[in-house]
């Protein structure tokens, strides 16, 4: 099978800052990877490049062999591919339900149900009705995460999903996410608590200073000294 996603020598550029340097990513259905690296090096800028939301300067991004590079960030979604961000985006005066409902145009008894049924995926179905602006952060995070399962993307980019999480809400989330992979889907996060990155995904990129500094399992990435310089400095 094709890479799902393949990122070929990105770049791009602000103003005389390489925010991303030539860059090459591929990535296989029905995995989970990391992207990490240093405050700075380029991680969001990436995912902002694969969704529309910043264009490249240099390079292709192709989504299912398919060019996506030059798309506006509607069409790069309905294309299939989801996202969540650092910063929560929740509707605070709509309740939970709401908030999964507004991403959809299907009818609204069918919308409703598979709102329903995310809720129980991640165990807020009590917390439907509760306006989202009362939740807790951590299930801000969780309502943010499965409104992007609303459309059924084929691929879903999570922007450090365990910052500010409770330990059990983070557990409740992991396991979503390796449930979604069971079910073929693919997932690329952003991420920078350790133990959830080598724990959760299979292949970690790591980027400095908008270069990919290097790829593989977790336990190789680890022990990797360039990756030690890179956070460490030593």
């Amino acid at each position: 099978m094709p890479p799902i996603l393949e990122i070929d020598r990105v770049v791009k550029r602000f103003g005389g800052v390489t925010a991303v340097d030539h860059v090459s990513l591929s990535l296989e259905a029905g995995h989970i990877y990391g992207l990490i690296g240093p405050n700075g090096s380029g991680k969001t800028t990436l995912f902002n490049c694969i969704t529309g939301v910043e264009q490249r300067d240099e390079g292709e991004i192709r989504f299912k062999r398919r060019r996506i590079d030059g798309l506006k960030p509607h069409q790069v979604f309905h294309e299939g591919i989801g996202r969540t961000f650092q910063i929560i985006r929740v509707f605070p005066e709509l309740t939970a339900l709401e908030n999964l409902l507004v991403v959809t145009t299907d009818d609204y008894a069918q919308a409703s149900e598979r709102a329903r049924e995310l809720l129980r995926f991640v165990k807020l179905e009590g917390l439907a009705g509760e306006y989202a602006g009362n939740l807790s952060y951590g299930q801000q995070k969780l309502v943010e995460f499965i409104r992007v399962l609303m459309t059924d993307p084929e691929l879903i980019l999570l922007d450090e999903p365990a910052a500010g999480v409770n330990r059990t809400l983070l557990n409740d989330l992991l396991d979503a996410v390796r449930q979604l992979r069971d079910r073929g889907k693919t997932v690329l996060l952003v991420e920078h608590d350790m133990k959830v990155v080598m724990g959760l995904c299979e292949t970690v990129f790591v980027l400095d200073h908008g270069e990919k500094l290097a790829e593989g399992p977790p336990g190789v990435i680890q022990t990797d000294e360039r990756v030690i310089e890179a956070y460490f400095g030593r």
